[in-house]
C-alpha cells in the first residue's frame, strides 16, 4: 500500500498542533485515521532529541491544552521519556525519542491514513525547511 497523497486541511486541530510545537517538537506529522479505526480520529506524531525533551514536550502539551479546557484521558510513558502517548479522545498525540520513532514506524503502520495540514503546521514546515 502507498500513503495517501491527499492532504486535508483541518483547522480544528490547530490547538493541538500549537501545543506540540511550543517546545520545539521535530518532524510533526498529523494523520487522519477516522476511516481506519475507532480509537481516534487524528494521530499527531512528533519527535525529540533526548529523553528530557520528550518529557518536556509532553508536559508542555498537557499544560497548554488544559488551559484550553482540553482534558487528557490518559498519559502513558511520561516517566521514561522514550515514547509518550497522550490520549485526548478524538486526538492521540505520540511524542517519540527519535530512534524509537523510526523503530515503531507509526507512519508506516498507518500508511493508508491521509495526511492533515493546518495553518500552524504549514508555518512550522516553512520554518523547519529554512533551518
Amino acid at each position: 500500500m502507498t500513503r495517501s497523497v491527499e492532504t486535508i486541511h483541518d483547522p480544528t486541530i490547530d490547538i493541538y498542533i500549537s501545543a506540540v510545537l511550543g517546545r520545539k517538537a521535530r518532524q510533526v506529522v498529523v494523520l487522519d485515521v477516522k476511516a481506519l479505526t475507532t480509537v481516534a480520529d487524528t494521530f499527531i506524531i512528533c519527535s525529540a532529541r533526548s529523553n528530557r525533551q520528550v518529557t518536556a514536550i509532553a508536559e508542555y502539551i498537557a499544560i497548554e491544552l488544559k488551559k484550553q479546557d482540553k482534558k487528557v484521558l490518559s498519559i502513558e510513558g511520561r516517566k521514561e521519556g522514550h515514547w509518550v502517548l497522550m490520549d485526548y479522545g478524538d486526538v492521540i498525540i505520540h511524542v517519540f525519542l527519535e530512534p524509537l520513532r523510526s523503530f515503531y514506524d507509526l507512519e508506516g503502520l498507518w500508511i493508508e491514513a491521509r495526511r492533515v495540514t493546518t495553518e500552524a503546521l504549514i508555518k512550522y514546515n516553512q520554518q523547519e525547511s529554512q533551518d
